[in-house]
Protein backbone atom coordinates (compact mmCIF):
# COMPACT_ATOMS: atom_id res chain seq x y z
CA UNK A 1 0.00 0.00 0.00
CA UNK A 2 0.91 3.46 -0.81
CA UNK A 3 1.71 5.19 2.70
CA UNK A 4 1.72 8.98 1.58
CA UNK A 5 -2.05 8.45 0.36
CA UNK A 6 -5.21 6.11 1.39
CA UNK A 7 -6.63 4.12 -1.42
CA UNK A 8 -10.59 4.89 -2.79
CA UNK A 9 -12.92 2.56 -1.53
CA UNK A 10 -16.03 1.39 -3.12
CA UNK A 11 -19.05 0.99 -1.22
CA UNK A 12 -21.89 -1.77 -3.30
CA UNK A 13 -25.22 -2.75 -2.14
CA UNK A 14 -25.31 -6.42 -2.88
CA UNK A 15 -28.38 -7.60 -1.17
CA UNK A 16 -31.25 -6.88 1.10
CA UNK A 17 -32.10 -8.89 4.14
CA UNK A 18 -34.94 -7.22 5.30
CA UNK A 19 -38.74 -6.63 5.22
CA UNK A 20 -39.11 -3.19 3.62
CA UNK A 21 -37.38 -1.12 1.04
CA UNK A 22 -34.60 1.08 2.38
CA UNK A 23 -36.12 4.61 3.55
CA UNK A 24 -32.96 6.78 1.88
CA UNK A 25 -34.07 5.16 -1.86
CA UNK A 26 -31.24 2.35 -2.07
CA UNK A 27 -31.08 -0.34 -4.09
CA UNK A 28 -29.30 -3.60 -4.66
CA UNK A 29 -26.91 -2.59 -7.20
CA UNK A 30 -26.31 0.93 -6.18
CA UNK A 31 -22.11 2.30 -6.08
CA UNK A 32 -20.63 4.76 -4.25
CA UNK A 33 -17.36 6.24 -4.14
CA UNK A 34 -16.20 6.50 -0.57
CA UNK A 35 -14.36 10.05 -0.61
CA UNK A 36 -17.29 11.42 -3.73
CA UNK A 37 -20.26 10.62 -2.68
CA UNK A 38 -20.63 9.33 1.08
CA UNK A 39 -23.29 12.45 1.90
CA UNK A 40 -25.06 10.40 -0.55
CA UNK A 41 -25.72 7.05 1.60
CA UNK A 42 -27.89 7.07 4.70
CA UNK A 43 -26.39 7.79 7.59
CA UNK A 44 -27.44 4.69 9.16
CA UNK A 45 -25.16 3.03 6.96
CA UNK A 46 -22.10 5.08 7.17
CA UNK A 47 -22.25 4.52 10.92
CA UNK A 48 -22.01 1.25 9.96
CA UNK A 49 -19.39 1.54 7.20
CA UNK A 50 -16.48 3.58 8.84
CA UNK A 51 -14.89 0.93 10.80
CA UNK A 52 -14.75 -1.09 8.26
CA UNK A 53 -13.67 1.37 5.81
CA UNK A 54 -10.67 2.58 8.20
CA UNK A 55 -9.71 -1.31 8.62
CA UNK A 56 -9.24 -1.35 4.76
CA UNK A 57 -8.09 1.84 4.53
CA UNK A 58 -4.81 1.02 7.15
CA UNK A 59 -3.97 -2.37 5.43
CA UNK A 60 -6.19 -4.30 7.65
CA UNK A 61 -8.23 -7.51 6.79
CA UNK A 62 -11.14 -9.09 8.27
CA UNK A 63 -11.35 -12.63 9.07
CA UNK A 64 -13.19 -14.88 6.04
CA UNK A 65 -13.54 -11.83 4.11
CA UNK A 66 -11.33 -11.87 1.06
CA UNK A 67 -8.07 -9.43 0.84
CA UNK A 68 -9.28 -5.95 0.19
CA UNK A 69 -12.69 -6.13 0.79
CA UNK A 70 -15.42 -6.08 3.76
CA UNK A 71 -19.36 -6.96 4.11
CA UNK A 72 -21.50 -5.35 6.36
CA UNK A 73 -25.34 -4.42 6.96
CA UNK A 74 -26.89 -1.51 7.73
CA UNK A 75 -28.30 -0.66 11.06
CA UNK A 76 -31.72 -0.24 10.11
CA UNK A 77 -33.83 -3.66 11.15
CA UNK A 78 -36.60 -3.28 8.72
CA UNK A 79 -34.03 -3.08 5.89
CA UNK A 80 -30.97 -4.68 6.30
CA UNK A 81 -29.37 -3.35 3.13
CA UNK A 82 -25.75 -5.63 2.62
CA UNK A 83 -23.16 -3.28 1.65
CA UNK A 84 -19.25 -4.58 0.21
CA UNK A 85 -16.29 -1.61 0.58
CA UNK A 86 -13.44 -2.55 -1.50
CA UNK A 87 -10.42 -1.01 -2.29
CA UNK A 88 -10.24 -0.14 -5.98
CA UNK A 89 -7.05 -0.84 -7.65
Amino acid sequence: MNRGKRPKIKLTITDRRGKKGCHRGHKVGDVFDYDTERGEICPMAMHCAFPYIDILRYGGSLPGQEEGTAEFCCSDADVIMVFKAEIEK
